[in-house]
């Protein structure tokens, strides 16, 4: 019987292309090669689908990145021969539908949700309505566009000073925490909206949440979406709040689990995560993050791709629901498999 060509996809044109490298990396050590045939496909950050060799660098070497080449062989997704596609793209170009869209027109498989349940998780100011349409709790805030930026700058922050004191600004359609800032003054205030906008034309302001920060991952098995026990974030460092050098470069924060929490609430966070993933359509697998006050349960966002390394926060809240690594590798993998394309999803 032969093996299922799998093609793992990372890099991309986004700011979180080097996470993508890194979720690769754990993807190609632990997929089950009895069953399956990997095959790694780049996409560089010009956008240029390139094919590296099987021992490319996909890891964080001292404090350099790793970074698809845009010298590799060049390819295409009409190219490739293989069964299915496993895009572990993170942010704009690969978790926003984009990418789901070129498969869909090609014609090949793909783990995770489809086009529109992708565009909406990605971008917050899309999905907070919806979250709260399903009578999810959100963070008050307001949506500022470039272009109202540029024209109404006074009128924008007297109205974004409303919310109170910290803020937390954000572009609307990124990840990782990349263009983020927690502010304390007005001043502070300009200079974020400005830095968020390097990241998105679209930028949130919300206001901060006082409370512990939790994550339960949800898995899509036989069409189902259950949920993982839920972990804690906690910030080890000096960081302010969780961003990305705290995620990534400094080992600053630990994902707890499992968690103590007041009777009742772990299994309240548990079914507010698969309300949101059913929300919005959601495939496969999702992460989602709420901020737990003491007394109230506010969703932060959905990460219908979130980072998939082996220490990621999604595979160590499932070992904790007792699926390993390579398991969650394989379910998502078969679950793919068994959907049909260009369907209403």
């Amino acid at each position: 019987m032969s093996k299922i060509k799998v093609g793992i996809v990372c890099g991309g044109k986004s700011s979180e292309h080097e996470i993508s490298c890194i979720s690769a990396a754990g993807i190609l050590s632990a997929i089950d090669r009895d069953k399956y045939e990997p095959l790694l496909i780049g996409i560089t950050k010009s956008g240029k689908w390139v094919l590296p060799p099987h021992d490319y660098n996909l890891t964080i070497q001292g404090d350099v990145l790793p970074e698809i080449s845009n010298e590799l062989p060049e390819t295409s997704i009409e190219k490739l021969k293989i069964d299915l596609l496993f895009p572990v793209l993170h942010g704009p170009y690969g978790e926003d539908g984009t990418f789901q869209g070129q498969c869909e027109m090609a014609g090949i498989k793909y783990v995770g949700s489809g086009v529109l349940a992708s565009a909406v998780g990605m971008d917050k100011s899309f999905a907070k309505p919806i979250f709260q349409a399903h009578g999810l709790e959100v963070a008050p805030g307001m949506v500022i566009h470039q272009s109202d930026w540029q024209i109404d700058e006074v009128r924008i922050l007297a109205s974004a000073t409303e919310f109170g004191n910290p803020l937390f600004v954000k572009p609307a359609r990124s990840g990782s925490s990349r263009g983020t800032s927690k502010v304390k003054s007005v001043k502070e205030l300009k200079t974020a909206i400005n830095f968020a906008l390097q990241f998105d034309t679209k930028v949130l302001v919300e206001s901060a949440i006082v409370g512990r920060e939790i994550e339960c991952a949800v898995l899509q098995v036989n069409g189902v979406a259950l949920s993982s026990p839920v972990g804690e974030i906690k910030i080890l460092g000096d960081h302010e709040f969780y961003d990305f050098e705290a995620k990534y470069l400094d080992d600053s924060t630990e994902v707890v689990v499992p968690v103590h929490l007041p009777f009742g609430v772990q299994e309240e966070i548990q079914n507010y995560a698969t309300l949101a993933f059913d929300a919005l359509g959601c495939e496969g697998l999702a992460r989602v993050d709420f901020f737990y006050t003491g007394t109230k349960i506010i969703i932060n966002e959905i990460n219908t791709m979130p980072g998939f390394t082996a220490t990621s926060v999604f595979p160590k809240l499932w070992a904790a629901g007792g699926i390993g690594y390579s398991d969650l590798i394989t379910n998502l993998i078969e679950s793919a498999i068994a959907r049909p394309l260009n369907v209403t999803r």
